[in-house]
């Protein structure tokens, strides 16, 4: 999901809403040439929220030049319409700064279609992708057009009218509009202008933001308009066209938007979602009866995640899961922000929820089938060993049998040797002890199961799994030697997971040597401690990897075996990364390849390492 173009849809959304709503207003009552030019600057931030998302998905320098030129447009209605809203609205306000401001800002615009590509740049050198919300965005680099500074003296005079007009307001006495409207038109023009010469003179590395907290500026106007709206006859009717526009907007990109209030315990919610929870229209909702809805899984750690957002700066992302009243499971992901009173504590949330149950079954789905893959490469590399798991059972049955037929022998002497007998039982236990062993690796390799994260030591892990294949060495006459370093810590992960990668790797090793010269057929595993990893490294000395098909080595399905099925070493790779760790490859200076993964050390590691 695309944070970016939710919130810029979000923005422009609500200020069309807004928008319509207050041109109806005027349209209704000819006199109110305030909501008219409110409705005109909303429609013009909406516009210029489409011109900024465009701007960060801008792919070229042209495209991005191209439309920076053109945001300008709604950038200048935005200034003149906020001018004039102070003027007719506050009934404050110097003329002949406003008519400088709409001369100086005309200009502005003029030289932004006739001087260099835009206002801003005489010339777009590059693009460069910066991480915002957790997505690439576009951000421009370089020359900047010194014309630039019309624009500039245009805000500053837009500056100064404000501060004029609201300590005009203040003084006659009506501080709340004074504070409410004028605080917010300064606060958005300082914010703007500060953001956007930050951005422009590269101390911020990040796209030029004007609508976002200009939807700040329209919410405090709006709200002062619809104080004086609430005088009207007809209030009814317009918070109801309103309602179902705001309705409408949500619907479109499928969101529920929700208001808590920590004072009251209320909670408000959309018909969206409402619906989304289970909701009808006219239940009173609070805190509890929405965490009954819940999950009984999901409600400690959705109050985890509140506690800990109301502990650092109120913003929060959750998904969780909600019961339906006719039993259905769905699952939602919450995203809002967590607003302080004056004191620092908690007072209000504001969040959106989004559907995202199709999501999650398809990740399931995908996670259940990954590991039944998995758990057919680990029965097909069991298949491989076969050989060498008969051998290892093998000798311990070898060794039960002769020792069962020496205690047959004793036992026919009238006085058999009592303490020869025991050592023959304590033989017979220990290879018995020593073919369980075998059998039950075996048991849990063929067996299919849920990722157990265990703390385990990975030498005797490296060497168990050289014991398993060192018989099928021997068959095939490959030497495989083992060097480890002593007093590793101890890694946390899937041990059956982990040694199945290991597994694969070796076999693939002894398969590089098998037409090697007999000098050559040899295959090392070592493990060493990095700085943050343990990394375990499996050497050949056969024939390495060609060239021209290195990069294709974990492709799926991509194998240079003659009945190899190319899944081994992408689903050890998948393995590995589900794990934190990175699994590579490389050619061996002295011929031969070498595949190492690693597995990172945890931060409390220390608290579990080898003594």
């Amino acid at each position: 999901m695309s944070w970016v173009t939710v919130i810029w849809s979000m923005t422009a959304a609500a200020c069309l809403t807004l928008a319509l709503m207050n041109f109806f207003i005027w349209f209704r009552q000819r006199d109110a040439w305030a909501n008219l030019v409110f409705s005109l600057m909303a429609v013009s931030i909406a516009t210029l929220a489409g011109y900024e998302l465009a701007l960060m998905r801008a792919t070229t320098t042209a495209e991005f030049g191209f439309v920076l030129r053109w945001a300008h447009v709604p950038t200048w209605a935005i200034i003149l319409s906020l001018v004039l809203f102070v003027r007719l609205y506050l009934n404050a306000g110097r003329w002949w700064l406003l008519w400088a401001i709409c001369g100086v800002r005309t200009a502005s615009l003029i030289i932004n279609f006739s001087a260099g590509e835009n206002l801003n740049y005489w010339h777009i050198t590059e693009l460069q992708h910066v991480s915002f919300f957790e997505e690439p965005v576009a951000v421009a680099q370089g020359v900047l057009n010194q014309w630039m500074l019309v624009g500039q003296i245009s805000l500053v005079l837009l500056l100064f009218f404000v501060v004029d007009a609201t300590v005009t307001v203040w003084r006659r006495g009506d501080r709340r509009r004074a504070l409410v409207v004028g605080g917010s038109v300064l606060f958005f023009i300082i914010c703007a202008t500060g953001e956007a010469t930050l951005v422009l003179w590269h101390f911020l590395h990040w796209p030029i933001i004007v609508s976002v907290p200009a939807l700040g500026t329209v919410l405090a106007m709006s709200y002062e308009l619809s104080r004086d709206a609430q005088r009207a006859a007809h209030l009814d009717r317009d918070l109801h066209e309103s309602e179902q526009r705001m309705t409408l907007a949500t619907e479109a990109v499928n969101l529920g938007v929700w208001f808590r209030d920590f004072a009251r315990n209320e909670i408000w919610g959309s018909q969206q979602w409402r619906t989304l929870l289970g909701f009808s229209a006219a239940e009173r909702l609070d805190f509890d009866v929405f965490l009954q809805r819940m999950h009984p899984d999901d409600r400690d750690g959705f109050r985890h995640t509140l506690e800990l957002a109301a502990a650092n700066g109120g913003r929060y992302e959750r998904e969780y899961r909600v019961l339906l009243p006719d039993g259905q499971l769905r699952w939602i992901a919450s995203h809002g922000r967590i607003e302080f009173n004056e004191a620092g504590k908690p007072a209000r949330v504001r969040g959106v929820s989004l559907d995202i149950t199709h999501r999650k079954l398809a990740d399931l789905e995908l996670h259940r089938q990954r590991e039944e893959l998995t758990h057919l490469s680990r029965v097909t590399m069991l298949g491989e060993l076969s050989g060498s798991l008969a051998h290892e059972l093998s000798q311990p049955l070898g060794a039960i049998l002769r020792n069962a037929e020496a205690a047959e022998l004793f036992l026919q002497h009238p006085s058999p040797d009592l303490d020869e007998l025991r050592a023959i039982v304590a033989d017979i236990r220990k290879d018995d002890e020593r073919a369980g062993a075998v059998i039950q690796r075996m048991r849990s390799m063929l067996k299919r199961r849920e990722v157990e994260l265990t703390w385990f030591d990975l030498n005797l892990l490296v060497a168990e799994s050289i014991s398993l294949v060192r018989s099928a060495g021997e068959l095939r006459k490959v030497r495989v030697s083992f060097i480890s370093e002593q007093a590793l810590p101890l890694v946390l992960g899937d041990r059956v997971q982990l040694q199945q990668v290991l597994l694969n790797l070796l076999l693939n090793a002894m398969d590089a040597v098998h037409d090697a010269a007999p000098e050559r057929r040899q295959v090392s595993a070592r493990v060493r401690l990095t700085e943050m990893h343990v990394e375990i490294a499996v050497a050949d000395r056969g024939h390495g990897i060609p060239a021209d098909k290195f990069s294709r080595v974990f492709e799926p399905f991509f194998t240079t075996k003659t009945n190899g099925l190319g899944l081994g070493l992408p689903i050890s790779r998948s393995i590995v990364e589900a794990h934190g760790g990175r699994l590579r490859a490389e050619n061996n200076v002295e011929g031969g390849a070498v595949f190492s993964f690693t597995v990172p050390v945890r931060a409390d590691a220390s608290d579990h390492s080898n003594r």
